[in-house]
């Protein structure tokens, strides 16, 4: 199988040596995803709650170019610079996806890129075409 790198507009730019997602096979490797405005490539706000759907709204437009929906991420990896931030992610992640829900780590991280709040990478499964 040959890896494919997909690539949106509807996305924040790699803002450096990687590509904003990878399929091989029907398995997208998603790189993470921080608040920037596609259009800007800046910040949404400095607004947690902001700046979460930002980042669920940048993994969608990366799903949606890889052929797939954010329905079908498999594990999502949170980076949160405060964990105490967790129960708003919760909310807002219910917005985002339905039951079943993907596989899921939360960590805190003492920085992220661009003074973000949060960052968020993953996998997705892309349903078979056979």
């Amino acid at each position: 199988m040959s890896k494919v790198i997909i690539s949106t507009a509807n996305a924040p730019a790699a803002i450096g040596t990687y590509s904003q997602a990878v399929k091989i096979g029907t398995t997208v490797y998603l790189s993470g995803q921080i608040p920037l405005v596609p259009a800007s490539m800046q910040m949404v706000s400095e607004d947690f709650a902001e700046q979460a759907h930002q980042v669920f709204k940048n993994l969608s437009a990366v799903c949606e170019a890889a052929g797939g929906t954010i329905q079908d991420m498999v594990k999502v990896n949170i980076f949160l610079t405060d964990l105490s931030k967790f129960a708003i992610v919760n909310e807002i992640m219910a917005l985002y996806f339905s039951q079943p829900y993907p596989a899921r780590a939360a960590v805190q991280v003492s920085a992220l890129p661009r003074a973000a709040q949060i960052e968020i990478d993953g996998v997705m499964e892309l349903p078979s075409t056979n």
